[in-house]
């Protein structure tokens, strides 16, 4: 935890933790999974989510306005890829020697994180990416992830204060009103517009978020 407060870019510290605290958690998201429809039918059909995102060749022959379209303005603006989690991921996996269903499950979770940095408007700023824990702390319960974001509200706090654990707490509380999101068919919702399939999750605009977020930007030196 301390390597990762020196350098929050570090991903790997981040699997090292959720790795150490994260219990049953991901057998539990995929015992939930595996019971619905959809989860089901990706599992048969042995979908790779990560095929899909880097594949932006056909993502940006997708609509203007469309899920893809935002995913795409993200990645390239925040110069990352589908591909930057999964090196740091491969021990994690490694060491769990998950089954074929399992892994499946676990990969697409993992490949899931910028869609919803996309869908919930929450920045990969520190402030941003605690927020976007504590919705994924609501949306799958993981003491692994819950304990980095209680950190990253201490840590942010010390700055901004009180507004913190507020921004985080309706995080969490969006993620908790919103559709669970790891056995939704995103391969289809790609092609949407995002704004439909906002409102068909459940995605709240992050309000407490943004407006301290601006107060941050407003603040900083020219």
């Amino acid at each position: 935890m301390g390597r990762l407060i020196k350098n929050p870019d570090a991903t790997d510290e981040v699997f090292t933790i959720i790795d150490a605290l994260s219990g049953n958690s991901l057998e539990v998201g995929f015992q939930r999974f595996k019971t619905t429809t959809m989860g089901q039918k990706i599992l048969a059909e042995r979908r790779s989510l990560l095929d899909t995102l880097r594949d932006r060749e056909n993502l940006a022959t997708l609509p203007e306005h469309s899920l893809a379209a935002h995913y795409l303005t993200f990645v390239t603006s925040e110069n990352i890829s589908a591909e930057g989690l999964v090196e740091p991921s491969e021990d994690m996996r490694a060491s769990r020697n998950l089954d074929a269903d399992r892994l499946l499950f676990a990969n697409r979770q993992r490949d899931m994180h910028d869609l919803w940095h996309t869908l919930t408007n929450y920045g990969r700023d520190e402030l941003g990416e605690v927020c976007l824990l504590a919705f994924t702390s609501a949306q799958s319960p993981n003491r692994g992830i819950a304990f980095i974001c209680l950190v990253g509200i201490f840590q942010i706090g010390k700055s901004l204060g009180w507004a913190v654990p507020r921004a985080a707490y309706r995080a969490y509380r969006d993620g908790k009103k919103a559709a669970w999101l790891p056995a939704q068919d995103w391969e289809s919702l790609l092609s949407q517009p995002i704004g439909t399939v906002r409102a068909q999750l459940s995605i709240r605009p992050p309000q407490q978020y943004q407006a301290l977020r601006h107060l941050v930007i407003q603040s900083e030196p020219a």
